[in-house]
């Protein structure tokens, strides 16, 4: 797999994360860390979402002809 690739794929998980399963966790009843389940997700996929942009702007090739 290419670096552009995994670039690309990397930001389209990032992008459909926390959208994708939104309507699948409509209870409100479980909780984690002491966080309704909905709103763990929506704030694990923000801590993923800025991990995996950051993966995509180190490997990204043309971030790095910028650099250089």
């Amino acid at each position: 797999m290419t670096r552009k690739r995994l670039c690309y794929l990397l930001s389209f998980i990032a992008y459909l994360g926390m959208p994708i399963g939104i309507p699948f966790i409509k209870s409100a009843e479980p909780y984690v860390l002491g966080l309704p389940f909905l709103l763990f997700w929506m704030v694990l996929w923000i801590l993923l979402g800025t991990g995996l942009m950051l993966i995509v702007h180190r490997i990204n090739p043309s971030a790095r002809e910028e650099l250089e």
